[in-house]
């Protein structure tokens, strides 16, 4: 495998892991042969891996956050620091070593430091090997054993996972339940459990293809079975088990297989069942409007406490009705396209990740809603409309934090939630107005073409938007991203002017923007105008006859006139922002009627 990239180089692995897991005593314990591709410029003398079970014990990082933040996850609260030595996770290192030679360790909660014997040198490689045991905690936060649902094991975050090294270094934030970042590599893994338990996870299943398999399909082992499974090029690895797993598989046209895995008492088993069909769907939509899924697989797993992304497949709770059933496993699914393969360092940028992903898993439940296959399709000029509210509603209490904030360092759960969720999805709808609709379509596909298996940062991104419009972006990358000053644009008023009239717009706020404008005349004919910003040096694509462009207004200025060669006396109402887009937090100032003059 390549792993080096004329525009952005990338430290590259492949592990090979036989694990055994204990299901009396929650423990695993296996090896680990890690292979590092050193694609960087520099010589490295030391590693570090993420120990992230570690987090699950009293008085960890995860414990201490989670009990003083002021508005703790309720999925956490106060439930580690009460964990009894038998329900806490962790990570034990029996053995690591290089070429067969012992090395130095020192861990530091959920971080792993290791100092080599023998420096990688650049475009060199090196193989480490451990042994290692994990006991697995209680389910508190994504990983675990039997979940509120019943599920056995939730394997997530498992094993010792090397950290990241790009070009800014190494990246070792202590695990305190937010993000992830790792390099991409080809993952072997071998897992030895109790033949009664069925087994799903990332990649593909190389000795059966459900859990209903003949006795001699698994490597047996007395009361064990060995599962083996290969997924190539990812940067993680996540499985589950549970004895009482249901195995559905749909195979779509193009040979692409869905899994979908849950419990045989699960109360909505009719919703999985008819989740298939929907979820085919689903990637028809995503595959032509956010890009290719290059994997031959993916796989819904009940397991978890929520919903949660890993490669080819996804952890969700699984006792839900069909629309709900649908929209976790859809925003799970998105997060391949907005960080399996993209992958951008999501403690840095949580909405490239989140944001993202939120912003495709919208489009793609309304195409669904759109065929009739779930109620609640909006239709044209409603979209995006409750995230908007959800948004200017946040920004009015005054608590927002910029997106550039680390998403370990937000102050409260909420701001990062409303930051990464709610403003990354904002950030592209923006981006599709100032753009253009088609022009920001055919950018976010090329954004995807260009740089995925390539960790993208934010200038990456924006630079890819910029190219395909031909517009200038920085200034809306530096005012979005990095300050919390919001868009207000209002309707002064309308006045006549000669045999013209003039409109007169004003900027309330300090964030500027293009502005489109909608005339309704008495005779029930509209012209619309689009006024770019003069930062833009452009304007949005204009395919419609209808639509005129105006000319620039000036960043610095409140007020902006536009003469209309149309009587006052002929116009009805002046609408700002006629379709709904602009993330305008007074949007009541946006319509002028002259019929209430």
């Amino acid at each position: 495998m390549n792993y080096g990239q004329a525009d952005r180089w990338q430290l590259g692995v492949n592990y090979l892991m036989n694990v055994r897991l204990n299901d009396k005593i929650h423990l695993i314990s296996g090896n680990q042969a890690l292979t590092i591709y050193n694609s960087s410029p520099d010589t490295l003398n030391k590693i570090f891996y993420h120990l992230y079970l570690n987090a699950f014990q009293p008085g960890s990082d995860m414990d201490v956050r989670s009990r003083t933040i002021v508005d703790p996850d309720k999925r956490i609260g106060s439930r580690i620091a009460s964990l009894n030595p038998e329900e806490v996770g962790f990570q034990k290192i029996n053995k690591i070593t290089q070429d067969g030679k012992a090395l130095n360790y020192h861990i530091e909660g959920t971080i792993m430091e290791v100092k080599l014997m023998e420096s990688i040198l650049p475009l060199d490689s090196a193989k480490i090997e451990i042994e290692f045991e994990a006991q697995v905690p209680v389910q508190i936060r994504r990983t675990g054993r039997n979940n509120k649902e019943g599920v056995d094991y939730s394997m997530a975050q498992w094993y010792p996972k090397l950290c990241n090294y790009d070009q800014h270094g190494w990246h070792t934030p202590p695990y305190i339940a937010r993000e992830f970042y790792g390099p991409w590599g080809d993952f072997r893994v071998n897992i030895e459990l109790d033949k009664k338990f069925c087994v799903a996870s990332t990649g593909y299943l190389l000795n059966s293809m459900d859990c209903n398999w003949p006795n001699d399909s698994l490597v047996q082992n007395g009361k064990t079975r060995i599962w083996q499974f290969f997924a190539p090029k990812v940067h993680d690895f996540v499985w589950a088990a549970d004895p009482d797993y249901i195995h559905d598989i749909h195979v779509r046209k193009d040979g692409k297989k869905l899994h979908f895995y849950y419990l045989k008492n699960n109360p909505y088993a009719q919703s999985w069942k008819e989740l298939p069909p929907i979820m085919d769907v689903a990637l028809d939509y995503a595959q032509k409007h956010f890009g290719e899924y290059p994997y031959q697989s993916y796989s819904f797993i009940q397991g978890g406490d929520g919903g949660m992304e890993y490669p080819l497949a996804t952890l969700i709770t699984g006792n839900r009705p069909l629309h709900s059933l649908v929209g976790v496993c859809l925003h799970e699914w998105m997060h391949s396209w907005y960080q399996m393969l993209l992958a951008s360092n999501e403690s840095l940028y949580p909405w490239m990740d989140e944001g993202f992903t939120s912003y495709a898993e919208y489009l793609t439940s309304n195409y669904i809603k759109s065929k009739g296959l779930l109620p609640g399709f909006n239709p044209e000029g409603h979209a995006f409309q409750e995230t908007l509210k959800s948004y200017i509603d946040f920004v009015k209490s005054g608590r927002e934090e910029a997106l550039s904030t680390h998403a370990d360092h937000y102050s409260t759960n909420v701001a990062y939630g409303m930051a990464s969720y709610a403003k990354g999805a904002l950030c592209l709808l923006q981006l599709r107005y100032i753009m253009g609709e088609q022009a920001f379509d055919n950018s976010l596909l090329s954004y995807y073409y260009q740089w995925r298996f390539k960790h993208p940062d934010a200038d990456d991104f924006f630079r890819v938007m910029e190219k395909a419009s031909g517009l200038e972006l920085d200034w809306f990358k530096e005012y979005w991203i990095f300050t919390t000053k919001t868009i207000d644009y209002a309707i002064e008023r309308l006045e006549s002017e000669g045999k013209n009239s003039k409109i007169v717009l004003a900027r309330k706020s300090l964030l500027p923007m293009p502005i489109d404008l909608e005339i309704k005349l008495k005779n029930g004919k509209s012209i619309f105008y689009t006024i770019p910003l003069d930062l833009m040096r452009g304007h949005k694509e204009i395919f419609d006859s209808n639509w005129k462009v105006g000319r620039p207004w000036h960043w610095v200025n409140p007020f902006y006139e536009l003469i209309l060669d149309v009587p006052k006396d002929k116009i009805q109402t002046v609408v700002l922002d006629p379709f709904h887009q602009l993330a305008d937090i007074n949007p009541e100032n946006q319509i002028y009627s002259t019929e209430s003059e």
